[in-house]
């Protein structure tokens, strides 16, 4: 069974850091590529970051590139997003989801994802 056990959340002020963790388990996780996708207040589902099974293929959405870092540690299992320079906009509900390819990294959610609140 697939789990993806996502932490790391919070609240902060504009312009300060956070670093979400991802743990899966129940997959061969470094067979995997995998991302983060974020559902903004009232808002659909848009992805936000992904990167190749072995680390070295990297995709950012515009609205974070330069600002989050995507990684991974596949002896942990464990996948990583570094977001700095937090801005209101990223407030959202984020999940880490499993791929089937780097340059599809729109993934749908099964896990209850942890939360990022963002104030100015």
């Amino acid at each position: 069974q697939v789990q993806l056990v996502e932490s790391g959340g919070g609240f902060v002020q504009s312009g300060e850091s956070l670093k979400l963790s991802c743990q899966g388990s129940g997959f061969y996780f470094s067979n995997y590529p995998l991302g983060w996708v974020r559902r903004p207040p009232g808002k659909g589902l848009e992805w936000v970051a992904a990167l190749s099974n072995l680390g070295k293929v990297t995709r950012y959405a515009d609205s974070v590139r330069g600002r989050f870092t995507i990684s991974r540690d596949n002896d942990k299992n464990t996948v990583y997003l570094q977001m700095n320079n937090l801005k209101p906009e990223d407030t959202a509900q984020y999940y880490c989801v499993k791929l089937l390819h780097v340059n599809d990294p729109l993934g749908a959610p099964i896990s209850q994802g942890t939360q990022v609140t963002v104030s100015s």
